[in-house]
């Protein structure tokens, strides 16, 4: 299948990294490199790409997308360890890091991944299929309560007792091995009246995907990663697509921005706090109303943006 990833607010992301045409600049979720491959136009033969993907089979469209350019350096890894990752490529800081986080477009309509809650195939959902833990494994091995608990926070479900209890009611009799199963159970456990907001497996499936992936619990420490890998005036821009990931960038940028501790009594400051920088919009932008029309997954995106300025107040 071909990988067609269409790059969510393509143009909101080139303006926020501020691309200096002899930078380096790090795509943390290449994909099929629509974001990168605009980010490389604007560069010069002394400028770097370097793009991340957990994925082997975005690693590859993304070398077909980008045949035509030299100065790509492709890494199978995980954003999360963009530290070690550049500490092997012998590069200290960089001029700009773009994330683009959840799931791809392509992962979504390659059926065999078992991501999306339409149609059967088989429950993965890794991102990265060198990777043991897979969604099969979690629904049939977590315990009911820790069941719970995950789709409750990673999907907000909240059905998400009824939905776990049933889980582990079914695989007493039958191990749950493909999507359709699981999408039926779900849909067992929501009462019908309550099944009008959407696709009722939708937040169970993201919630299970979240932990396949482990998306949220490194994603804060990651954010303060990326930003003490950027040089002076080098540009963070992220794009989330549901209210934890959002919370987690939000919470990152504003603890590295920094804060007086001073009480407010004081006419200056005192307390010499430290910022490595400040965010560039204070609200999140969002995809226009043509983008969200022409592509939905653009209907949840918000896009944050950090500069680094490192300096003691």
């Amino acid at each position: 299948m071909e990988f067609k990833h269409i790059p969510i607010m393509l143009n909101e992301c080139i303006e926020g990294l501020n691309i200096k045409p002899d930078g380096i600049y790090v795509d943390g979720t290449l994909g099929g490199a629509g974001h990168s491959k605009e980010i490389v136009k604007r560069l010069s033969s002394k400028g770097l790409l370097i793009g991340i993907d957990r994925d082997e089979e975005a690693l590859k469209a993304a070398r077909e997308n980008l045949k035509n350019y030299s100065n790509v350096q492709y890494v199978h890894g995980n954003h999360d360890e963009i530290r070690e990752i550049l500490n092997s490529l012998k590069i200290d800081k960089v001029d700009g890091i773009l994330l683009d986080l959840g799931v791809s477009s392509y992962q979504l309509d390659e059926r065999n991944r078992g991501f999306s809650y339409l149609g059967k195939s088989e429950l993965d959902m890794r991102m990265d299929r060198s990777q043991s833990l897979t969604a099969k494994y979690i629904v049939n091995n977590y315990d009911e309560e820790k069941l719970a608990n995950i789709i409750y926070e990673y999907g907000e479900e909240r059905f998400s007792r009824n939905i776990a209890r049933n889980i582990c009611k079914y695989r007493k009799d039958k191990e749950i091995e493909t999507t359709d199963e699981l999408v039926s159970i779900i849909e067992q456990s929501i009462p019908k009246s309550k099944q009008k907001d959407g696709h009722p497996a939708k937040r169970t499936f993201q919630a299970i995907r979240i932990e396949v992936n482990n998306e949220i619990r490194p994603l804060y420490d990651t954010v303060l990663k990326c930003i003490e890998c950027l040089n002076e005036n080098g540009r963070l821009c992220i794009i989330t697509f549901h209210s934890l990931e959002d919370r987690a960038v939000k919470n990152a940028y504003i603890k590295a921005q920094g804060q007086c501790t001073c009480p407010k009594d004081l006419p200056y400051c005192v307390c010499n706090y430290k910022s490595f920088g400040n965010m560039v919009n204070k609200k999140p932008i969002e995809a226009t109303e043509d983008e969200k029309n022409e592509n939905t997954r653009s209907k949840s995106a918000k896009l944050r943006i950090f500069e680094r300025h490192e300096k003691v107040n």
